[in-house]
């Protein structure tokens, strides 16, 4: 089929806003899946997925449709996660397509990742299509939400089209829309081969699979194709595309999206963002396509197997989960208390919960998981500057000068009845007020933008449930990192039994360590059991002890001693405590791993 007859598009959403289903009506409108195939959520191919009703992967599949004209169409449509810890599968969708379905909820309007997600397709050049989705809902307000889309994208109303993911109402709209205003692809079908890399996945028996958009020239089986940035070489087996299953064809041109066996077998020789093209692509002149910019980890934390042995698994685990999560980034590392593991780099806590439990179900893999932090910039007083991205890389104090830490700047949507609560909120976790924009020109009830910089480790764990408590549930929020500013912080020590617990040290303001090392030995005196000895848990910052707790050690039960006076018990308790006490604080304490979620979890 000739190019023009090709349309590439995504869905772009906040979470929860009716992606997926909308895809399960597209796909069923234009007959891509058949009836007995059909399911919930059908390109959520993760148990995890299904399992939490959110996207986590962006999911490419290509759909038949015969417009109403009659002319016939090929779509090639990305399913794209909402949540903010997921930006970097959505940007890269975003690349490899010419539009993007704007979904917003009729029932809660323009929320913060909306916003995020906009701005990503606004970047791109991308025609964009405002659906307002869900009008079938009874507590539906289509005309309002639509007018605080055409505030925002400053399109007429009648660009702004309805529609319900449920119901199906509105999809045809949607599918003539995708026709008639997003631009066929562009490029040259009879020049060389030119194919981003825009995910991957691996196959037990293929090999790596490259997820691909392809710009210039075909693909074919028994090719010779050569990836631009690794300078790997090798012979293509196999080529096809998603339906949304993997479907062999005998070729792949320009303006297509499919996929691309290569056989190889070494995880990292296929990168994400690299340019697949023809061997000899340097003397023909082929200039390699733009790629994606590196992404930055907001969180960093620890990963270690519980068994000592397993770290070789452990790292064929990571390498496989990178080639399916391009925004994962990990490095070895080695804790005297927790053998070998890895430093891991995520975009947020829903992330790492996501990769953690990918690794226990994919890989049968039982993990600990240290305290997450961010990355600090320290400036030490020889004048180097180092990355301290946990607590132990932070150095000995008095070699310090300053230390510097990550600041996102903060996008809150909220219906403005909830400004003062939210402003408070913002203003305890350390916030930087900019300003205030309103979503629509109409008075009352209308709803806010509000635009802060923040300090990133602020809102790293309890910020977001927080902040749906005190606007009962109305408001969202999404932050991009914005630099590094001087932050008074010092690293907090946890000693369990005098001994230091490695995986619960953390990096903390000083005017707020008494506060969190209470917190933390608190926690733990509830999730530490007994023992034959007193425990000490204590909070110290260098040699200063901020906070303490102890766990009573076992007493010996007396009470079922017959015969005797009183003083034959206490002979007996007395004794005991001797022991106790020359016993106090020696001996090794095994934390539980409830002990480390339990010092993560906020109240």
């Amino acid at each position: 089929m000739e190019m023009s007859r090709y349309r590439n598009f995504c869905i772009i959403a906040h979470i929860d806003h009716g992606k997926s289903t909308l895809a399960d009506r597209l796909l069923e409108t234009t007959g891509a899946i058949a009836k007995r195939d059909m399911r919930d959520q059908l390109l959520d191919t993760m148990d995890l997925e299904r399992e939490r009703g959110i996207t986590i992967k962006l999911q490419p599949v290509r759909m038949p449709y015969r417009a109403k004209d009659g002319s016939d169409y090929v779509l090639n449509l990305i399913d794209t996660p909402g949540h903010v810890d997921f930006t970097y599968e959505v940007s890269r969708s975003l690349a490899a397509v010419e539009g993007a379905v704007l979904l917003v909820d009729a029932t809660q309007g323009v929320q913060a990742q909306t916003l995020g997600n906009l701005y990503l397709a606004i970047e791109q050049n991308l025609t964009i299509i405002p659906v307002v989705n869900k009008i079938d809902l009874p507590s539906a307000e289509p005309e309002r939400v639509r007018d605080e889309i055409v505030h925002l994208l400053g399109c007429a109303p009648e660009d702004v089209l309805y529609a319900s993911g449920r119901t199906g109402a509105g999809v045809s709209e949607i599918l003539e829309a995708v026709v008639a205003r997003v631009p066929p692809p562009t490029g040259d079908p009879n020049g060389p081969l030119r194919a981003l890399v825009f995910d991957s996945t691996y196959d037990t028996y293929k090999g790596v699979v490259a997820f691909v958009r392809v710009f210039d020239g075909s693909a074919a089986r028994d090719e010779v194709m050569k990836l631009a940035a690794t300078a790997v070489k090798s012979e293509i087996i196999e080529v096809g595309y998603f339906t949304p299953k993997l479907k062999t064809a005998d070729r792949i041109g320009a303006g297509e999206i499919g996929y691309i066996v290569g056989g190889l077998k070494q995880i990292d020789s296929c990168r994400v963002g690299d340019t697949i093209t023809v061997s000899d692509f340097k003397e023909r002149g082929v200039i390699p396509l733009d790629g994606y910019k590196d992404i930055m980890p907001m969180v960093y934390a620890g990963i270690f197997p519980k068994e000592g042995d397993a770290f070789e698994r452990l790292r064929d685990a990571m390498l496989k989960l990178k080639l399916s999560d391009a925004s994962l980034a990990f490095e070895p590392e080695h804790s005297s208390a927790l053998g070998f593991g890895f430093r891991c780099g995520f975009l947020g806590l829903l992330h790492l919960e996501i990769v953690q439990e990918r690794i226990r179900r994919e890989h049968n893999l039982e993990l600990v998981v240290t305290s997450p932090s961010v990355a600090y910039k320290v400036k030490k007083t020889d004048g180097a500057m180092i990355d301290a991205k946990s607590p132990a890389d932070l150095p000995d104090p008095s070699t310090i000068s300053y230390v510097e830490e990550p600041w996102v700047k903060a996008d809150i949507v909220s219906p403005r009845e909830y400004l003062g609560n939210i402003m408070a909120l913002v203003q305890d976790k350390r916030g930087t007020y900019r300003d205030t924009e309103f979503l629509a020109a109409s008075s009352g009830e209308g709803r806010v933008i509000l635009h802060y910089e923040i300090p990133l480790a602020s809102i790293l764990v309890d910020f977001y449930d927080k902040l749906k408590s005190v606007s009962s549930g109305y408001a969202s929020l999404n932050y991009e990192f914005s630099g590094y500013r001087q932050a008074d912080v010092v690293r907090m020590d946890i000693l369990v039994a005098d001994e230091p617990a490695e995986a619960l040290a953390s990096i903390v303001y000083r005017d707020a360590a008494a506060r969190e090392g209470r917190r933390i030995v608190e926690k733990l005196k509830d999730a530490i059991p007994r023992q034959q000895f007193e425990v000490k848990i204590q909070a110290s910052i260098g040699a200063k002890i901020v906070a303490s707790e102890r766990i009573k050690a076992y007493r010996k039960d007396v009470s079922d001693i017959s015969g005797g006076d009183w003083t034959r018990k206490m002979k007996l308790l007395e004794k005991q405590k001797k022991g106790k006490k020359r016993m106090a604080g020696k001996g090794r304490v095994d934390i539980p791993p409830e002990a480390y979620l339990a010092v993560l979890k906020r109240d």
